[in-house]
């Protein structure tokens, strides 16, 4: 495991652990968030990163990340996750995590459906 892979697998634990502290620490002081086809960021900051994930993330009892296929590629990882937790049902998003001197700078979350 490369080290852009060790840090993407080290954020997804932590965010299955519910450890938002050692879940923001991965990210960039200016990390943006997307959800494609939006072109603006839907988080823009560590700051809000920490909000969005203690508010709307880690008070969920049943969230989980299930890491269903995984590519390293350079400089950015591409899962494939299936998300319990969120909604009734499961969902799945193919999310790509940018990389860039040891944090993740950029994140884009694709929905599929």
């Amino acid at each position: 495991m490369n080290a852009v892979e060790a840090l993407v697998q080290h954020q997804l634990d932590a965010y299955n652990a519910r450890d938002l502290a050692r879940f923001v620490a991965v990210y960039s002081e200016d990390v943006r968030l997307y959800r494609p086809p939006a072109s603006e960021p839907f988080v823009v900051g560590k700051a809000a990163l920490a909000e969005l994930y203690a508010t709307q993330r880690f008070n969920l009892p049943g969230l989980h990340a299930e890491l269903v296929n995984r590519m390293v590629f350079g400089n950015k990882v591409i899962d494939h996750e299936r998300i319990r937790g969120v909604r009734e049902q499961p969902f799945e998003v193919a999310a790509v995590y940018e990389v860039i001197d040891g944090l993740i700078c950029n994140a884009w979350f694709y929905a599929a459906e």
